[in-house]
């Protein structure tokens, strides 16, 4: 039986490198909706937190008036849902958010402005791991159709677009940084962070070069090969252990 043990550890070895992409929650975890960073004024917003294998209890907290909010709570065998919805949001509501469970562990945080001017950009809310793509909107209150727009990283123009949305492919670290957008007319939203998650330890180590030597996100394309090694090479693997599995199988019958 060392062929199926030997088969079955270099298997294993093959999964191993894909599970380092898969996400992992933290015990606790906030997420907003609508999901962006920027918001008009009186816009309803739900904050909806999460803990995992702690039920004592989720409040959502602001960062600088330390304000709290009343939650819905919903408790399951596996996770405790905790939602807080704001019917009308106001410019100082703008800020930091995060949850806090009642055993003490704290979410990640949220950072979103509230703005009484009529232009937001919307932009992701969490980090966008990188070699993905990432859609960045110029939305009027006036009306909530296409409009044109230009959209500046650092205070610098990159792009000008008449659908009104931006769209970088294959994200890099050289990407993350503060991005308004302007309509015309001269209407300009406030900046949001957009943040770049690294794929891998070894790419996080080059993340600090030089923006100048990074590849450029301006060319869309998908990593073809990263997609077939992720869904089809685990199916594979698998059929190839079943089928050795049933030879051995029949040997031993014989």
């Amino acid at each position: 039986m060392e062929a199926p043990a030997l088969f079955i550890s270099l298997w294993l070895l093959m999964l191993f490198p894909l599970c380092t992409h898969v996400q992992t929650l933290d015990s606790v975890f906030l997420r907003v909706e609508p999901y962006r960073l920027q918001f008009f004024e009186y816009e309803s917003v739900t904050f909806q937190c999460e803990a995992s294998n702690d039920t004592t209890g989720l409040k959502t907290v602001h960062q600088t008036e330390r304000k709290f909010f009343s939650c819905n709570t919903k408790t399951t065998t596996k996770s405790t849902v905790s939602s807080c919805t704001v019917q009308s949001v106001y410019h100082e509501d703008s800020g930091e958010y995060w949850c806090e469970s009642g055993g003490g562990k704290r979410s990640n945080s949220i950072n979103i402005t509230v703005t009484a001017g009529s232009v937001i950009l919307e932009s992701p809310v969490l980090p966008v791991m990188e070699e993905e793509s990432v859609t960045l909107r110029c939305r009027n209150k006036m009306t909530w159709s296409n409009v044109s727009a230009d959209f500046y990283k650092g205070g610098i123009l990159i792009r000008s677009s008449s659908p009104g949305e931006m769209t970088i492919h294959r994200v890099s670290t050289c990407d993350k940084g503060l991005y308004k957008c302007r309509i015309s007319g001269g209407e300009e939203s406030d900046e949001s962070k957009l943040a770049v998650k690294a794929r891998d330890q070894e790419r996080n180590h080059t993340s600090n070069q030089p923006c100048s030597d990074c590849p450029s996100s301006d060319h869309p394309s998908s990593d073809l090969f990263f997609i077939i090694f992720r869904n089809v090479v685990p199916v594979v693997m698998m059929a190839l252990l079943l089928v050795l599995l049933g030879l051995l199988h029949c040997g031993k019958l014989r």
